[in-house]
């Protein structure tokens, strides 16, 4: 049973999302994408007030993700993104994206905060960061 509503054209834009921010860093790292947007949109704080759809979370300006500006996000989804993304949307979550709301790709090692949020952990290329229960308790409750 899925964790957000999302429509057959919202799971294609989640894959393409999943392939443009994270595929050289294969399956895990599409899915660790995915459960950043999933959980933007269950969060309902801080940058990500008042966001009910997955094509918001997508498209949000400013704040969103950096890949929606660049050619590669707008090409088909394959069926094995779009499998990974129904993952995402039915729920599975994958450290250290499990209460995740941002990642980052640092030149050199991950800061212990960004933006004033705490790391969470690396996989592979890309830092995650999480808010605090007091500042987010909806990422936490599912």
């Amino acid at each position: 049973m899925p964790v957000v509503r999302a429509t057959w054209n919202e799971i294609q834009l989640l894959a393409r999302l999943m392939r443009a921010e994270a595929e050289s860093e294969g399956r895990l790292g599409m899915l660790l994408v995915g459960n950043v947007a999933v959980n933007r949109l269950r969060g309902n704080c801080l940058d990500f007030r008042n966001i009910r759809t997955l094509t918001q979370v997508i498209f949000q300006s400013p704040g969103g993700f950096e890949a929606v500006r660049k050619g590669y996000f707008y090409q088909r989804a394959r069926w094995s993104e779009i499998q990974l993304a129904q993952r995402v949307v039915n729920g599975e979550r994958f450290w250290p994206a499990t209460y995740s709301l941002w990642f980052f790709k640092p030149w050199g090692g991950c800061p212990p905060q960004w933006y004033g949020q705490w790391n969470a952990g690396r996989y592979k290329s890309h830092c995650f960061y999480h808010p605090t229960y007091a500042s987010c308790p909806g990422v936490y409750k599912w």
